[in-house]
């Protein structure tokens, strides 16, 4: 899962894009990157593995002189954590371009032979984001004899769409000619653009993965990107949108709303805190429905995804709702640490429980969802051992047993907890005492009630359906770029770590 960010201004950009990364941090935390483009159609870029602030210093920021500009927070999927695969890339032909790219390309591999062997392109990395960018800006070169035009740029667009798959929301930049963002046809990926008025007069525009980075810089949102649409924007700020593919179709990837997505956001006309505070009501109406006759003494969240679920849930219930975790932020997201030890020393680094809350009660903690299981046994010993008598696990989510292709790095089929077992062996798996997962049916309700004109969302990790298709052989491919080189068992002390959270 990455980040991206573009800016047309009338003032210097490098300082919003700066702060609009810090806001889609936690879509990445692999590596950061921006570059403006100064009046002379020079581009200055800087890019490094790290955290945003980490990246930039005051030296950077001073040398990334502009009115346009785009960045990118980087989170690995399908590449390396190699610092050569911080984005935006950037080719020199056509004019100049640099891309960022959330997602991920399902036919990366034949796409990269194709750019090879016909188009004589050269690609350094393993990144499909600088496949995206080759192809985009070889598809631009066909389409340049009346010059660059918002035509031609659509064109080299719907061009990408027939050739790329899977999902992508991209932001690019053409050195003196403008900024660009599109989307798949399927929707997968969220992207947004909005304005706002400008100091010096006129509009300022800007793309991004999410609303709360339009709204932290104080730019009114527009609207989302539709399926297969894209936007461009000259220097001067005309705006120009065009679908530049047929048969789109809107399947955003509903685990957006489940965990990746700011609660603060906004995506395609449904809030996120308001979907996550369905998803609570509904497991609230569940629990009631299922087991009537609990016993529950007090809920309490994981944090900090489950905050909105559970408080929901308890409120649903008339149950007691309990902080009864303390999180240390400065500690690793705990999927980036290599091997199970180190993975199960950081949960006991990160999350400390309040024995007060735990002690001779009945507890139900609430997570988001579990994806390996490590994470969510270990912390279901630590509330044991905090003093708790019986502890239950609610997932805001179903069963994720299948991998994800579009980006989120989820692990193999064979690592993920609830691949193969039924509830109840996940519930031994983790050792809680009962697991209650929300039903599909009613996570799609609760998200698709803020825009009914949601047909049918991303579910590929819950189903296995994937709505783009696969080539053949692709999840064994993703397997072994992905793997940990270990395997799951039933066996409930050796399950592994939760793929891409906490």
């Amino acid at each position: 899962m990455c980040g991206v960010v573009g800016i047309v201004g009338r003032s210097p950009v490098n300082q919003p894009l700066y702060d609009a990364l810090l806001v889609l941090q936690h879509r990445g935390q692999d590596a950061a990157g921006i570059v403006t483009c100064d009046d002379d159609g020079r581009l200055h870029l800087r890019k490094d593995n790290g955290l945003v602030r980490d990246v930039f210093n005051n030296q950077h920021m001073q040398s990334l002189t502009g009115h346009m500009g785009i960045g990118h927070v980087r989170y690995p999927t399908a590449g390396s954590s190699s610092s050569a695969e911080a984005q935006p890339f950037y080719v020199n032909s056509p004019f100049g371009i640099t891309l960022g790219h959330n997602g991920n390309l399902t036919n990366a591999r034949e796409l990269k032979q194709a750019l090879y062997a016909t188009d004589r392109r050269h690609i350094n990395t393993d990144s499909d984001s600088e496949i995206l960018l080759n192809v985009f800006a070889q598809e631009l070169l066909r389409f340049l004899d009346n010059g660059l035009t918002p035509d031609s740029v659509f064109d080299a667009v719907e061009r990408v769409h027939q050739r790329a798959e899977g999902a992508y929301a991209v932001v690019a930049m053409i050195a003196g000619g403008g900024l660009l963002a599109f989307r798949d046809p399927h929707g997968i990926r969220p992207i947004v653009y909005g304005s706002r008025e400008a100091e010096e007069g006129g509009r300022e525009w800007m793309v991004a993965s999410e609303s709360a980075a339009l709204e932290s810089q104080g730019f009114d949102l527009e609207r989302d990107l539709a399926p297969g649409e894209a936007v461009f924007i000259t220097p001067d700020g005309e705006v120009s949108t065009r679908v530049c593919a047929e048969g789109t179709r809107l399947n955003p990837c509903i685990f957006e709303h489940v965990y990746f997505a700011r609660p603060d956001s906004v995506i395609d006309n449904v809030f996120v805190h308001r979907a996550r505070m369905r998803m609570g009501t509904a497991l609230g109406e569940k629990i009631r429905r299922i087991w009537p006759d609990h016993d529950i003494d007090v809920i309490v969240p994981i944090p900090d995804t489950g905050r909105t679920v559970a408080l929901e849930m308890a409120h649903e219930l008339n149950i007691k709702y309990r902080e009864g975790f303390i999180k240390n932020r400065y500690i690793g997201r705990t999927f980036i640490m290599p091997g199970q030890t180190k993975r199960r020393k950081s949960v006991r680094q990160k999350l400390n429980a309040i024995s007060l809350e735990f002690r001779g009660k009945n507890v139900m903690l609430v997570d988001d969802s579990i994806v390996r299981g490590t994470t969510s046994r270990e912390i279901v010993m630590m509330a044991r051992e905090a003093g708790a008598k019986k502890v239950y696990f609610a997932s805001a989510a179903p069963p994720v047993r299948y991998p994800n292709v579009y980006g989120i790095d989820m692990p193999a089929a064979d690592e993920l907890i609830a691949h193969g077992r039924d509830e109840a062996q996940v519930c031994e798996a983790i050792a809680a005492d009962r697991l209650i997962y929300q039903d599909l049916e009613d996570l799609q309700k609760a998200v698709r009630r803020g825009n009914r004109n949601i047909q049918e969302f991303d579910c590929s990790v819950f189903t296995g359906e994937y709505v783009t298709g696969l080539p053949p052989d692709y999840l064994e491919h993703l397997a072994a770029l992905r793997g940990d080189g270990l395997v799951n068992t039933p066996v409930a002390g050796e399950v592994l770590d939760l793929a891409n959270k906490k």
